[in-house]
């Protein structure tokens, strides 16, 4: 009981509460996933551009942390990997489960 509230004041919810589970769509969570990775691909890759770019008043944009930046390139390459990886997978699994049903 202790659990539940705990659960419910976090706003988590239980196994049992999840009707979500029984018609959870791997392939869909991996396209999300992949349309994630190439936008924040993409606004790390419009920072890193805009480097050096002069404003509308004429001076310059030197405000692009350049590490950060790096960083999010790589993490978007790595959620790009998982996520191909898990559309792989998904597929693999349908391809069992329609072997299983011939």
């Amino acid at each position: 009981m202790l659990a539940d509230n705990f659960r419910s004041s976090l706003g988590l919810k239980s196994a049992a509460d999840s009707t979500d589970r029984s018609n959870m769509d791997l392939s869909a969570i991996a396209l999300q996933g992949l349309q994630q990775a190439d936008a924040q691909l993409e606004q790390a890759a419009t920072s890193i551009a805009s480097f050096g770019a002069a404003s509308p008043n004429g001076a310059g944009l030197d405000t692009v942390d350049l590490s950060a930046e790096v960083v999010a390139l790589m993490s978007a390459k790595t959620q790009t990997s998982v996520n191909l990886a898990t559309l792989k997978t998904a597929d693999e699994m349908q391809k069992s489960v329609i072997d299983l049903m011939a």
